[in-house]
């Protein structure tokens, strides 16, 4: 996608302006270009690729407002920050917030006073957002999903207003003067092929430009390690973080995890904080900032904590617990060395028959039982819910409508009308989920005996760049025994 020479030139005008680098790196240059020509798009960059300026860029550049959806109150709460610190025209909505700003939001919306607003998925249809979003004077450039990953997963994670945003972009352009247009882009810094097809069929992206960096990091070093005890456990975490000097993350499955670990080393002497998806926006600012500025070595945290925070010289991640996904372990190891200079990613595994330390397989266990009673309930609702009707009624008959419709749509037994009216197809033949493979998919990497970062590329449909690792990357623990 091409813009005329003048325009561009403006383009990045702005962009040396605003942010002060010479130049784009590839490809946002041509995500932005795409993006201000309103064509739909599906961008899958490594994490600390400069996502975010890919869309934020053609929303300040445009007359109108772009909306962008985000997962989590910390990432959106950084994202706005900084924004606002440019003085930029940007602002979140979200229950977090005190009433008083989200008053403050609500009148520079209606005030056509902002280019960018954040939302979350539950926040975008809401009554008091949806109704002023769907004004017929209010121009609506795009809609941004950010961290596109999580539409597609299921478990204690998962969100089932996501699985309705395919039908915001036809309900507002039934609200819009004819010949509007809005775009949908959807970021994410992993996503094998069959995410990508489910994500574009999801919000019903229509032939859109796709753009993949791989990612492969070559100063990156990725080792697994074998521990018999939970007490061994602990001894390589000590042993490990005794001897890097520089700044690092300790990734754990649970907000139990990280408190216990946390309060451990502390008593070893290691002053650290837990972070996860229950601490308040204070707390988690604060910690955010300590680690950023070297007053924490380190961190202990769940998956909550990284997103959205560019920390240039972090030198090692050490995984205490095996992540269930393989695209949640790429993304948290690609918070190191994103400077270029050497980095280690580590994690640690039980021994396979479990008999010592069983704490893996329980943790796999009790996950995989979360996700299949999650589908239990949703059919044991299928044949109580009607098979016409409105989601909020659903949800105050049902205690697990909401999750039941969003399953019966993933499965293809569901359509929306729009994101608040649904039908359901009970005789249409329900389709299998992809989260399944999905965890098969970490078990195989955990016990490969090839190169580890060509089995990432493989998986992750970069089978060009695997082929180029065919001899081994040199400085993983496979190609290095």
């Amino acid at each position: 996608m091409t813009l005329p020479a003048d325009s561009w030139d403006k383009v990045r005008s702005e962009f040396q302006r605003l942010w002060g680098y010479e130049d784009f790196r590839p490809p946002q240059g041509e995500v932005i270009a795409t993006l201000l020509a309103q064509r739909d798009t599906l961008v899958v960059l490594p994490t600390g690729g400069g996502k975010s300026i890919c869309f934020q860029l053609p929303a300040l550049l445009q007359t109108g407002l772009t909306l962008v959806v985000s997962p989590l109150i910390a990432l959106i709460e950084n994202q706005v920050d900084e924004l606002r610190r440019r003085q930029l025209p940007a602002a979140q909505f979200h229950s977090e917030l005190p009433a008083q700003h989200r008053q403050q939001t609500l009148w520079a919306l209606e005030h056509g006073k902002l280019r960018l607003l954040y939302l979350s998925p539950e926040s975008l249809l809401s009554e008091a957002i949806w109704q002023r979003l769907m004004q017929p004077k209010l121009k609506i450039n795009g809609l941004i999903l950010d961290e596109a990953h999580c539409l597609v997963q299921w478990g204690e994670t998962f969100r089932p207003a996501y699985r309705r945003l395919g039908a915001v972009r036809p309900a507002f352009l039934k609200a819009k003067p004819a010949g509007s247009q809005i775009a949908i882009a959807a970021f994410t810094a992993t996503a094998d092929p069959q995410t990508q097809q489910t994500i574009q069929r999801v919000l019903q992206l229509e032939q859109p430009a796709v753009f993949r960096l791989s990612p492969y990091r070559p100063n990156l070093k990725l080792q697994i390690r074998t521990v018999w005890t939970p007490r061994g456990r602990r001894q390589q975490l000590l042993q490990f973080i005794q001897t890097q000097p520089g700044t690092g993350l300790i990734y754990t499955r649970s907000r139990r995890d990280t408190e216990a670990l946390t309060t451990e080393l502390a008593a070893q002497g290691y002053p650290t904080a837990a972070y996860h998806a229950g601490l308040g926006p204070t707390d988690r600012r604060r910690i955010e900032a300590a680690w950023l500025q070297g007053e924490l070595h380190f961190v202990v945290c769940t998956c909550a904590f990284g997103m959205g925070i560019d920390k240039t010289n972090c030198r090692w991640v050490f995984h205490f617990h095996a992540p269930a996904l393989l695209s949640e372990y790429v993304q948290e190891i690609g918070r190191a060395g994103r400077d270029g200079k050497p980095a280690q990613a580590v994690m640690l595994i039980s021994e396979p028959t479990g008999w010592l330390d069983p704490a893996d397989k329980q943790r796999q266990q009790f996950f995989q039982n979360q996700e299949r009673q999650q589908q239990q309930l949703a059919r044991q609702l299928i044949h109580q819910i009607p098979v016409q009707g409105e989601v909020k009624v659903i949800v105050r008959q049902f205690k697990h409508g909401a999750m039941a419709l969003s399953l019966l749509h993933s499965v293809g037994q569901l359509k929306w009308l729009d994101p608040f009216h649904y039908v359901i197809n009970r005789s249409a033949i329900p389709q299998a989920l992809a989260q399944k493979k999905a965890i098969q998919k970490m078990a195989q990497y955990l016990h490969t005996k090839s190169c580890r970062w060509q089995f990432i590329l493989e998986a992750f449909g970069f089978a060009q760049d695997a082929d180029a690792l065919k001899e081994g990357c040199g400085h993983c623990d496979r190609c290095l025994s």
